[in-house]
This record gives structure tokens, C-alpha cells and sequence, in this order.
């Protein structure tokens, strides 16, 4: 594996740990919105990844001769379908007639959790991505 290859990878994850860190902060953001563009409460969002596609044959022989992963990637942004918080508030405007409000299911201690998470994911590919550009320049140096 290659130094840049490395650093690619790191790269990639970072891009996606940084996409997850702005769902989490749109969903925190969102904890009591009760009405949408479409009149319906916020519905919490998750990420879900999957590793990058290796289609060229250069790499899936690279992969067979014992070069393992290629990156990670976002597949697609979810809305996840737990039920939905129901308060009592008939002062709401967005009551029901039986006074009850929906709120979003956000779960603030979840979401401060994988908020928590997916930072140290962040910094742990920063430092994969230094370590890998500083063994790269340390190579460099060699013949001097």
C-alpha cells in the first residue's frame, strides 16, 4: 500500500465523519420541531456507510495480494422510523384535538453520544493521515 493510498483512506473518512458530525448537528438542532415544509414533525436522521468499490483490476489484485480496505463512503442518509414523542399541550399550536403535541424522536444523550463518537473517528483518522505523511517525508529524508 502506498503512502497516498494511506492517506486517501484516512481522507475518506474523515469526509464521512464530518457529514455524520452535521447530521447529528441537524438533529439536534431539529429536537423540537413539531412541523415541517410538509406539516410534519422532524424525523430523526442517520448515516449509513459502506466501504469505497474497488473496480479497477489493478486494485482488486492489490486487495488479493494482501492490501485490505479502500475507504469508506456514504451510501445514503436515512430517517429513522422509532415513534415519535407525544406531549400533552393543548396551548401548542400543533396540538391534536385530544391536546397532544408529536415531537421529533430525537434522543439528545444518543445523539451527544454519536456525536462524541463520531469526533473521535475524526481524530483518529487525523492522526492515521499525520502518521502516514510523516513515515512518507522520513522516507524522503533517507537519502540525505
Amino acid at each position: 500500500m502506498s503512502a497516498m493510498n494511506g492517506m486517501n483512506i484516512s481522507a475518506s473518512g474523515m469526509t464521512a465523519q464530518r457529514l455524520r458530525m452535521d447530521i447529528i448537528s441537524q438533529n439536534i438542532a431539529n429536537v423540537n420541531t413539531t412541523r415541517d415544509e410538509n406539516g410534519n414533525p422532524y424525523k430523526r436522521k442517520a448515516v449509513i456507510f459502506a466501504e469505497k468499490d474497488m473496480t479497477p483490476f489493478g486494485e482488486v489484485l492489490m486487495k488479493t495480494a494482501g492490501n485490505v480496505g479502500s475507504g469508506v463512503k456514504v451510501t445514503k442518509i436515512v430517517e429513522d422510523n422509532k415513534a415519535m414523542r407525544k406531549v400533552y399541550d393543548p396551548s401548542h399550536p400543533d396540538a391534536d384535538e385530544e391536546g397532544y403535541v408529536t415531537y421529533p424522536n430525537v434522543n439528545i444523550v444518543q445523539e451527544m453520544t454519536d456525536l462524541i463518537d463520531a469526533t473521535r473517528s475524526y481524530e483518529a483518522n487525523v492522526t492515521a493521515f499525520n502518521a502516514t505523511k510523516n513515515m512518507a517525508l522520513k522516507g524522503l529524508e533517507v537519502g540525505k
